[in-house]
């Protein structure tokens, strides 16, 4: 592998209940067509609706490609913007997934912290894809809502200490094309990337001044 290259993976999340096409992995697999640029490894992952396979597929994504970031993308169907969530929660997994299964502790990790916060601003992250010009509303949340999302998120942000986002998507249709959400990531994406960026440049300007 490159070792110039930074690694990012983005995932979406696969069918579930009414949402026979999952808006999220049409979101990811259009930005796999436009990619991040060639500076970027990109690699994509569609994980199932069901908590006991993310338990497994999370943790192997880390371990498998050593990313600088994942990313992870879902639906929401009260959405009507795309939004960034700021934090994952560990309680109050009560719904059942695709599995008809939810963890008999109603938690993503026996004894983690209530809840965890992503590394990345994503205030500024907002305000930065807003500005740009790109046609699609962003905002930004605090309640991934204690389903197979929020349950993912925590599960990767306890993994990375913090390295890693989510993102909802509305359905398909209301109102952004897959195209759309697409091109939308691919922003949101970069953005994040360039606020690691400095966040990392910061360290070593510290480093080198101590």
């Amino acid at each position: 592998m490159d070792n110039s290259k930074r690694t990012v993976v983005v995932t979406g999340f696969g069918p579930f209940g009414e949402h026979t096409v999952n808006a999220s992995w049409v979101a990811v697999q259009e930005l796999k067509k436009l990619g991040l640029g060639s500076e970027v490894d990109l690699h994509v992952s569609e994980v199932p609706v069901e908590y006991q396979t993310v338990q497994s597929l999370v943790p192997s994504l880390w371990k498998q490609y050593r990313p600088l970031l994942v990313v992870h993308v879902g639906v929401s169907g009260m959405a009507t913007t795309v939004t960034l969530e700021k934090c994952g929660r560990n309680h109050g997994y009560k719904g059942l997934d695709n599995s008809s299964f939810c963890p008999d502790s109603q938690c993503c990790i026996v004894g983690g912290p209530d809840c965890i916060d992503s590394v990345i601003d994503m205030e500024s992250v907002c305000k930065r894809v807003t500005a740009s010009g790109l046609g699609v509303a962003v905002s930004v949340s605090k309640d991934a809502g204690r389903y197979l999302c929020d349950f993912t998120y925590y599960t990767s942000l306890y993994l990375s200490h913090g390295r890693s986002a989510f993102v909802h998507v509305p359905p398909l249709g209301k109102p952004y094309s897959g195209e759309d959400l697409g091109r939308a990531l691919q922003a949101i994406v970069r953005e994040m990337l360039e606020l690691l960026d400095q966040a990392e440049e910061k360290i070593h300007c510290q480093q080198h001044f101590h």
